[in-house]
């Protein structure tokens, strides 16, 4: 694809270069792809550059010195700087490939947090984290004797700055926080949360799941000591995912899983551990997703991450403006000027679930249920919303496609206005 960052932003040509989104459904309809959150498609730079992998040279990772092997080493190492320059990483050996973001926030809770939290230690998350920036922390808490604290949120869904705060103190060791809600598309004040959570000698931990995809990311203008993301939530391959920490940190950090390459020297009993990254990359690395990564992060910096949120933000308020035109709609947080692409909705007397069914038939594609956030569900007084999520091959003739689907499932489960 070739897309100048000075030319309009094209919809259509971009959408060109996804073939899931050209190819018709069974009735002859085109797909209405709106599960972005969840995971987006796949343009075909992407797909090319994994098949190109496997076609062509094709090799295990950082063990063998031959052409195939010599050729996999170096689109790694390229792709790595390539994560680095896309999230403001100071050094290329800050990057660790992980297989996504749950396993990064995994890695971080049990490799930085049974080293360092200790009985009475705080871990402050907050009410909206997903349950991969939640659970892992619960189980470390748990072995380690640490509380875990959520920051509530405001009326209109946003963090409850104040109530931050006042749960920040120099007990707090770890604050893990998403970097856009997966739900509400609530986008928090990262950098005012890490220069609180600084100021008292605390960790800061991005869930950079929603955001990355979605803005610029600098690390180091967050104040972000480890921030993760998923490929495949950036239209790249799944099975890779990236950890950033700051070297001091990794290099503090115990290994989280042991056995090849993550090693320097092994004795009958003991063994040494090999430099960051490697220190955290035991085993086989995904190697053909890692490297269809750099092609998407080619490709999202070629369109360039104004055009995309400009795009992305006037279709959210395009959508808000239609959905709240449906009776007995509710969209849930923050108004679109505090969000990101996301909306998730509920209408009165239609399950989240029967929502979803019927919008299906029309081609529409949307996601339905607590969207692994059972805690933030309960404070909404909810057990299930549908969730609407955008990107950068949506439309705004989608967007009517979604409302007119929305109108006929009205119509079949017979609500009146």
């Amino acid at each position: 694809m070739t897309v100048s960052t000075s030319a309009p932003f094209d919809v259509d040509v971009i959408r060109a270069e996804f073939p899931i989104l050209n190819k018709p459904l069974p009735k002859g309809m085109r797909p209405v792809y709106l599960d972005n959150a969840s995971t987006t498609q796949k343009p075909r730079c992407v797909i090319e550059k994994e098949r190109e992998v496997l076609e062509n040279y094709y090799a295990n990772a950082y063990r063998g010195v031959y052409k195939f092997g010599a050729l996999v080493d170096d689109e790694l190492e390229a792709t790595r700087e390539k994560i680095q320059n896309f999230i403001g990483a100071a050094e290329v050996e800050e990057i660790v490939y992980t297989s996504g973001t749950t396993m990064g926030i995994n890695l971080v809770a049990n490799a930085w947090g049974r080293k360092f939290l200790n009985v009475g230690d705080g871990i402050l998350l907050t009410q909206m984290e997903h349950h991969a920036n939640l659970v892992p922390w619960q189980f470390i808490a748990e072995a380690t004797g640490a509380t875990v604290k959520l920051t509530p949120l405001t009326e209109d869904g946003r963090v409850d700055m104040e109530a931050f705060a006042n749960l920040l103190n120099e007990r707090t060791k770890m604050v893990a926080v998403t970097g856009m809600s997966n739900v509400l598309g609530t986008m928090p004040p990262i950098a005012e949360i890490a220069e609180k959570a600084h100021a008292v000698g605390a960790v800061v931990l991005v869930d950079g799941a929603q955001s990355v995809p979605h803005g610029t990311t600098d690390v180091q203008t967050l104040g972000a000591d480890f921030l993760t993301f998923s490929g495949h939530k950036i239209y790249g391959p799944s099975g890779v995912g990236v950890l950033y920490g700051r070297r001091e940190l990794l290099e503090a950090m115990d290994p989280f899983l042991c056995g090849g390459h993550m090693i320097s020297q092994v004795f009958d009993d003991h063994s040494t551990w090999a430099d960051i990254p490697a220190k955290f990359e035991a085993g086989t690395l995904p190697i053909t997703q890692a490297i269809g990564l750099g092609a998407a992060i080619d490709f999202v910096n070629e369109i360039g991450f104004e055009a995309i949120h400009a795009h992305e933000h006037a279709l959210l308020e395009y959508a808000t403006e239609q959905l709240n035109s449906i009776p007995g709609m509710t969209i849930h947080g923050p108004t679109p000027e505090h969000k990101g692409a996301i909306c998730s909705i509920t209408v009165d007397g239609m399950h989240p679930e029967d929502m979803a069914n019927l919008l299906d038939r029309k081609g529409v594609f949307v996601r339905h249920g607590h969207h692994c956030t059972m805690p933030l569900h309960a404070k909404l007084g909810l057990s299930a919303t549908t969730r609407a999520s955008f990107a950068i091959y949506n439309t705004k003739s989608e967007v009517d496609t979604l409302i007119d689907a929305l109108h006929f499932a009205r119509k079949r489960l017979r609500l009146t206005d």
